[in-house]
């Protein structure tokens, strides 16, 4: 069963849900999550002080709207768009990130909070 999620960063608030994996259910006990975001072209990633290996359906390139959790940089990703690493318009990872859940609502609407100082993830009611 996904767990609800909200996303908020400057007056914005996206409804998002995180898969049922074990990744997923780590990530989810650690909310809520409220740090500065660093961008990677059109993703925001920031490290959630979690370790968890690389799970099987790990992928560099996923699609606009996916959270993934980057193992190397023990973070949070949130894709909207183009990365430095993409050859057409889909974000493509650094490296393998967990599938880990996706924004319900159009994530490409972050591209206007590229520099935002501050993001806040926590547990949604449903």
């Amino acid at each position: 069963m996904p767990t609800p999620i909200r996303i908020d960063i400057d007056d914005l608030r996206l409804r998002a849900e995180l898969n049922d994996t074990a990744c997923a259910r780590a990530v989810a006990a650690r909310l809520p999550i409220e740090t500065h975001p660093d961008t990677w072209g059109e993703e925001f990633y920031f490290d959630i002080g979690l370790t968890h290996p690389e799970e099987a359906g790990a992928a560099t390139e996923v699609e606009i709207g996916e959270i993934g959790y980057w193992p190397p940089g023990r973070a949070l990703a949130i894709f909207f768009g183009r990365t430095p690493a993409s050859s057409g318009d889909k974000p493509v990872a650094a490296s393998a990130v967990n599938r880990i859940g996706r924004v319900l609502d159009d994530a490409t609407v972050l591209r206007r909070h590229l520099g935002a100082r501050l993001i806040r993830i926590e547990q949604a009611a449903d």
